[in-house]
């Protein structure tokens, strides 16, 4: 018996642009995506929470490995879940700062001006917590991720560009370990703590390091033959 195959193969819908074009779209996506910056300082003020699910959709239409998407993103806004994110990532820090960190790292830290105190995991209005799944559980089998880390780390880089052309400021906070997240937010051991996106306006008290405009040149970051 000849048996149907399942997966339709669907045509390409491309857009072919002309040169100019493309030059122009390029150099129009560069002017905007310079002007990102890591914000440690939040405005409480809110927003729409479709701005975050558009990028949360952009970010799920990233290449992954075998197209089995191995992500999950939980968005928090409840300011008593907040706090408790809060407290246990400060204590995280603590362990760091204290412990953990070479004297190399804190020289490199130092002129962000950062320490264990993380306020902005509560003025911010959303925080959105991104898990790498190692493999997927469904009713009859495990079935294991490949490409798992580049997989996710691919689809945070389109949410944070989302979240950056929407208007909105942002900061990627990993205190280690971040195992915390897992009980708080109630997700399964399957999943990893990928990174804590920490998403709003700037307060009007926020400050940028000077050295975080000097960026490396186009021939100090890529070759070409």
């Amino acid at each position: 018996m000849h048996i149907i195959n399942k997966y339709i193969t669907e045509d390409l819908k491309f857009t072919i642009q002309t040169i100019k074009e493309m030059k122009l779209n390029s150099q129009n996506f560069y002017n905007n995506i310079k002007k990102r910056r890591s914000v440690r300082d939040f405005d409480r003020k809110n927003f729409d929470i479709e701005i975050i699910n558009n990028a949360l959709k952009a970010a799920g239409s990233a290449p992954n490995g075998a197209n089995l998407q191995p992500w999950h993103f939980v968005i928090i806004k409840n300011n008593k879940i907040k706090r408790k994110i809060r407290i246990a990532a400060e204590k995280e820090e603590r362990e760091f700062y204290k412990k953990k960190a070479s004297i190399e790292w804190l020289k490199a830290l130092k002129p962000l001006g950062t320490d264990p105190n993380k306020a902005f995991l509560e003025n911010a209005p959303y925080l959105i917590a991104i898990f790498e799944k190692k493999f997927s559980l469904s009713d009859k089998e495990k079935i294991k991720n490949y490409y798992v880390r580049e997989s996710v780390g691919i689809a945070t880089g389109i949410l944070i560009s989302c979240l950056h052309f929407s208007g909105l400021a942002m900061l990627t906070h990993t205190p280690s370990p971040m195992t915390f997240l897992n009980k708080i937010l109630k997700r399964p051991n399957n999943e990893k703590p990928f990174v804590l996106l920490v998403v709003g306006f700037p307060s009007k008290k926020a400050k940028i390091p000077k050295f975080a405009k000097q960026k490396k040149k186009l021939n100090d970051i890529s070759t070409i033959f």
